[in-house]
């Protein structure tokens, strides 16, 4: 027998309460998005389930999409028959055999939403744990902590069964929490704080700082591909491209070595933050993580956010950098992020930046700067693009054609 269709466990969304309704429907948008191009699949949902009936569409495709779709607890990929005992038990030890392992020991869980059924779900599970146990040698049934657990649901419309719980991203689905602006750099740690800003249900716009020629196109790509990669679980993310040279040669000039890690930051912020209000975000989101580096301070964090008033938010702010680095290799960002193109930060980083900024020292530093038309002149220079998995496959293709011709 094959797998029929797939059933979705809310999780989280489960507790929003009057809200509730609204949140799944924006995750049934977003897995009808994410699922777009599969022509004969059939999504339903319900307050408490959502449904993707297969119709002889790849299973385990669908399923790596689902794993991408943040708000889904957890799903099962399920056998469907008719309301038949007998077909229940031919399907129960169908799924068994297919996940046999010599010793194993299983149990039946069965929940009768159809009430109306002959039998009730103490009838089911022993009816369909003895036709197991009948029909494989060497195995058992135990009822705390078995190899495997089978799932029976009987519902109005047929019997499903289900061995696997396959576990989701979890967290709310995206464009229930609003949208922030992410201060992308090409390192570890910003493409981190996306994905766990997504998983919280933002929506997401990819900020970053590019000085050529003291930073290589090279550089620009990689930043480029880290947001494509976080588009795997967006669908589609906004990349914005801020020229930084001239505020960072003009700080260079005027602001003492000390004190330009600093300054540097608070005019990334203030432009971050001028572009969240032009774009009618809410929120401007970072990769800090407490005492990381020189500018991740208490006290730095204080100096640089005094320029706006607006939420910064700060995912990673209490991770180890080894969990930091964890969830990047899960989202298979760590290998790109170490490739060795420098970003601005880096390029123009102080030997001994100053670890507890004076603000008095910083505003009097940041006077002698034109602050305003900075700010202007790298906002009429900003480049705007969509970035999707889809469109950063197609360029590598065309790479490989022009090389090839």
């Amino acid at each position: 027998m094959e797998i029929t269709e797939l059933m979705i466990r809310y999780g989280e969304l489960s507790t929003k309460g009057k809200n509730k309704k609204a949140f799944i429907k924006i995750l049934n948008r977003n897995v009808r998005k994410k699922l777009a191009g599969y022509q004969n699949l059939k999504i339903t949902y319900n307050h408490d389930r959502m449904h993707v009936k297969l119709n002889g569409e790849d299973s385990e495709e669908v399923i790596k999409e689902l794993k991408e779709v943040s708000g889904i607890q957890s799903f099962s990929p399920i056998i469907r028959v008719e309301k038949s005992i007998e077909k229940a038990k031919k399907a129960v030890v169908q799924l068994i055999r297919n996940n046999y392992r010599p010793g194993m020991t299983f149990k039946i869980n069965t929940r009768r939403a159809d009430h109306s059924f002959e039998y009730d779900t103490n009838e089911m599970n022993r009816l369909l744990g003895s036709a197991v146990e009948e029909a494989i040698e060497d195995i058992h049934v135990k009822m705390k902590n078995p190899t495997a657990t089978l799932r029976v649901e009987v519902r109005t419309r047929g019997i499903f069964i289900s061995v696997d719980t396959i576990q989701g991203m979890g967290g709310l689905p995206i464009g229930s929490s609003g949208k922030g602006m992410l201060m992308l750099s090409g390192g570890i740690d910003s493409p981190v704080a996306g994905y766990l800003s997504l998983r919280r249900g933002m929506e997401i716009e990819a900020v970053h700082f590019h000085s050529p020629p003291y930073t290589s196109p090279q550089a620009l790509k990689k930043a480029k591909d880290l947001t494509a990669k976080l588009s795997r679980f967006a669908g589609e993310i906004t990349f914005i491209d801020v020229p930084f040279t001239e505020i960072q040669e003009q700080i260079k000039k005027v602001v003492p070595e000390y004190y330009s890690m600093t300054v540097t930051r608070r005019m990334m912020l203030r432009l971050t933050d001028e572009i969240r209000r032009k774009r009618n975000g809410a929120a401007i989101v970072n990769g800090e993580s407490l005492g990381q580096v020189a500018s991740q301070t208490l006290e730095s964090m204080q100096a640089i956010n005094e320029v706006t008033s607006t939420p910064v938010l700060r995912p990673l702010i209490s991770m180890d950098k080894m969990d930091i680095i964890s969830i990047a290799e899960q989202i298979d960002t760590f290998e790109l992020a170490v490739q060795p193109f420098e970003d601005c930060c880096t390029i123009f980083a102080p030997a001994n930046p100053k670890t507890r900024p004076k603000l008095k020292k910083v505003q009097a530093f940041e006077s002698a700067l034109d602050v305003s038309g900075l700010i202007t002149r790298a906002l009429e220079g900003i480049k705007i693009e969509q970035i999707s998995k889809k469109t950063n496959e197609n360029k590598k293709m065309e790479k490989v054609f022009a090389e090839l011709l």
